[in-house]
């Protein structure tokens, strides 16, 4: 199932300072692409959600991929249902008795879109609708404009990326069996 981008056409209006009507044909495309560069930056899907993930603790903790953590429905071991007695959510990590493989169904994301996140969607849709042709440089007569870099292309800048980082993991873990 494909996620809802994470700003609307209207917040974009707004955000580029224009009447929506007045935005091109293809602005709610132009969000759905920001929005999934976005989420795959931050690795992070930011709407609300189930999902189920399959973890291997590492002494005796798995940490959830999908962050806030609102609550564990299930969790599941080799197929079986394991009690709730026998398992506990802190915070984005759930904590179980052993180190064998879980899967954890548990619902994730924020009731509204961060507003660092909403600002990022918002300023890549708005370059691309800004200088959809990716032009460095135009001049009509003696009006001469010059785009910088970061304008240029659907990617990310680096100043978009430093206000993404704090929603992406920093340090993983992989055990070898």
């Amino acid at each position: 199932m494909a996620l809802p981008a994470l700003a609307t056409v209207d917040q974009l209006a707004a955000w580029m300072q224009r009447e929506a009507d007045e935005l091109p044909e293809g602005a709610a495309l132009v969000l759905d692409v920001a929005s999934t560069i976005v989420r795959r930056e931050a690795r992070q899907s930011f709407t609300r959600g189930t999902s189920s993930a399959t973890l291997y603790p590492r002494e005796g903790w798995a940490v959830l991929p999908q962050r806030p953590v609102i609550s564990v429905q299930e969790v599941r071991r080799g197929g079986q249902l394991v009690p709730a007695d026998r398992w506990q959510l802190v915070r984005d990590r759930v904590r179980v008795l052993d180190d064998q493989a879980v899967t954890v169904t548990y619902t994730h994301g924020y009731a509204s879109v961060p507003a660092d996140v909403l600002a990022v969607v918002l300023t890549l849709a708005g370059r691309v609708l800004t200088n959809p042709s990716d032009l460095r440089q135009e001049s009509v007569g003696s009006v001469n404009v010059t785009y910088s870099a970061e304008t240029i292309g659907a990617s990310l800048a680096p100043a978009d990326r430093n206000l993404l980082a704090r929603y992406r993991r920093r340090v993983a873990v992989v055990g070898l069996r």
